[in-house]
């Protein structure tokens, strides 16, 4: 089965209203030109899952700045005046979820879990309308798991197969949403052939991706 695609091909599978989970972490290791595609095609109505929405003029804080998306579950929007701007005037709804947490809701879906149980926001906003469950007399929070309809993920380096290494600090979220989402789309930064990356420098395995784009 031959996955790679052109970034139009690929962008036939989002559509209006998609939970959608991107990779990178201040927009490094954010697939740049398959977030530049979901801005020129005009897809709206987008649930982001995200590390943060970066800057307004980077990675997915360009989805905020055109109004692309509804929702975004994110750990932290500091970085992105636009997103807590739009949070004000009740124009995005934005769910903060500690980092931690967050990543350990995503690695849930992959794995197939009902949720995890963590101690953190215990005694804060973070608790609200949630599952407390006590084991060995101490609280923690049921936390659910978090599930993409599409990933959108950036390698360093990936094969035919789909196989991708991620260089350095890019793959932050890149892997655990790999295997979070019902179709996965890689943004390839340089293509190889099948083979050519060693198996032991394989960050995600082939399986776990559906749709490659150069």
């Amino acid at each position: 089965m031959n996955k790679i695609k052109t970034i139009e091909e690929a962008l036939e599978y989002i559509k209006d209203g998609m939970t959608i989970a991107v990779g990178g972490f201040l927009g490094v290791g954010t697939p740049e030109k398959l977030v530049d595609a979901v801005i020129q095609k005009g897809i709206k109505d987008i649930t982001l899952i995200c590390n943060d929405t970066a800057f307004p003029d980077k990675g997915v804080g360009k989805w905020v700045v055109n109004k692309n998306v509804k929702k975004v579950i994110v750990s932290h929007i500091g970085t992105n005046p636009e997103t807590g701007q739009q949070m004000n005037e009740k124009e995005l709804e934005v769910e903060l979820v500690p980092q931690g947490t967050l990543a350990e809701r995503v690695r849930a879906a992959g794995a197939g879990l009902g949720g995890i149980l963590t101690p953190t926001g215990i005694g804060t906003v973070i608790e609200e309308k949630k599952q407390k469950i006590n084991v060995d007399g101490k609280d923690y929070l049921l936390e659910l798991p978090i599930k993409a309809d599409v990933a959108l993920l950036k390698g360093s380096i990936v094969d035919k197969k789909g196989n991708i290494y991620y260089n350095k600090a890019t793959k932050n979220f890149n892997s655990l949403m790999a295997t979070a989402a019902e179709l996965v789309i890689v943004e390839a930064e340089k293509l190889v052939e099948i083979g050519e990356i060693d198996p032991s420098d394989v960050m995600t395995p082939s399986i776990f991706v559906d749709i490659i784009v150069e």
